[in-house]
């Protein structure tokens, strides 16, 4: 036999031996878009960019990943009613909607916070739901030791490579303890540090809105605002559809940008800025479902001409189900023209819409820290 087919014959079989597997797909599909496809030739000017990520889900309807959940019970006397009614029947169908793979605890609060539930899986359920029936209403508001409690009681459990939650169900009120929109939010960052995202439900009108919302997005949580206690079921049951199907965790967010775009802010999230660089870390990615970056370009006029690459994304993520790095790439180009239509046609509505979103949130922000100073 030939040296030649000897080597291929052998190589075969090393093949069948040890099959190579193919690349997983991805498990976060990437999107980045600006404000304007089409500025004006030879102006500077302002243009913003918007990456979305969207989780890719599992195909099978059972392959999701493990959950680790806290849920946090505000049982002040502000939730006297149906308030606390509604909030006993949302931690009730957690209870249903997690199983024996997956991690639940309680912790109730109203002058002080104490562990309803001890956080664990999930085997005789009957006697966390007879605690959670037993919930009665009365007392102050110690928000800020509720969370503390429940971020202290998932740090056991806490793994990177599941879903890490707390759910927050509170009127939003806080009179014990540390109590400012500050405050909570620099608890988030803390809960962030550690994995675990806090998602803030508030129910009624009147409740502190700027505190519940601060609290979540600086943990990569999400804030739902309940008006009528009937629709606090609906609420959770989303919140839950979130924490059922997440794909990616320990994101990372990088865009770099060339000469003549500059970066100045980003709307929103905290980021670093670093010349024309941009990072950024978002705890993780659900199915399904988009999170978005928006940032703001100052663009040179000495770059306004022709077709031009206005930046360059790349995401790293772990994949929760193969728990390995993965990564995605995309970039966003801008073309400038002397054409006013050809201008006005390049108008994105949706990065617009997303802009003045983020905006709007950013002047509330602004405007809770001028009343609190």
């Amino acid at each position: 036999m030939r040296r030649g087919v000897l080597q291929s014959f052998v190589a075969f079989g090393l093949l069948s031996l040890f099959p190579v597997q193919a690349p997983a797909a991805p498990a976060v599909k990437l999107k980045a878009e600006l404000g304007q496809t089409v500025m004006p030739e030879g102006r500077d000017g302002r243009v913003y960019l918007r990456v979305g990520l969207e989780g890719i889900g599992p195909e099978e309807e059972g392959a999701r990943i493990p959950a680790n959940v806290m849920i946090v019970i505000d049982q002040s006397g502000s939730m006297k009613g149906e308030r606390i009614e509604q909030a006993k029947e949302a931690a009730l169908m957690a209870v249903e909607r997690l199983g024996e793979r997956d991690v639940l605890g309680i912790v109730a609060y109203s002058d002080d916070a104490y562990v309803l539930a001890p956080a664990g899986r999930l085997r005789d359920t009957d006697e966390i739901r007879g605690g959670i029936r037993q919930l009665r209403a009365n007392g102050r508001t110690a928000l800020y030791a509720g969370v503390s409690q429940g971020v202290r009681e998932l740090r056991p459990f806490l793994d990177r490579y599941k879903v890490n939650r707390l759910i927050l169900l509170s009127d939003g009120l806080a009179n014990v303890g540390p109590s400012s929109p500050p405050e909570l939010e620099a608890l988030g960052r803390e809960a962030a540090e550690q994995g675990v995202s806090v998602t803030t439900i508030g129910l009624g009108l009147g409740y502190n809105e700027d505190l519940m919302t601060r609290l979540a997005l600086a943990s990569d949580g999400n804030h739902a605002f309940v008006e009528h206690p009937s629709d606090l079921v609906r609420i959770f049951n989303e919140e839950f559809g979130d924490v059922l199907t997440a794909v990616g965790g320990d994101v990372d967010i990088i865009i770099e940008c060339p000469d003549g775009f500059e970066p100045t802010h980003v709307l929103g999230r905290e980021a670093r800025i670093e010349g024309r660089k941009v990072s950024l870390k978002l705890n993780q990615i659900y199915g399904k479902q988009e999170k978005y970056v928006v940032v703001e370009l100052n663009v040179d006029d000495a770059r306004a001409h022709g077709s031009v690459e206005a930046a360059k994304v790349e995401v790293k993520y772990t994949d929760l189900a193969s728990k390995q790095r993965s990564a995605v790439a995309g970039k966003a180009e801008l073309r400038f023209s002397n054409s006013d239509a050809e201008v006005k046609a390049g108008v994105n509505k949706e990065v617009v819409a997303a802009v003045t979103r983020r905006s709007e949130e950013h002047t509330s922000e602004l405007q809770s820290q001028n009343r609190i100073s």
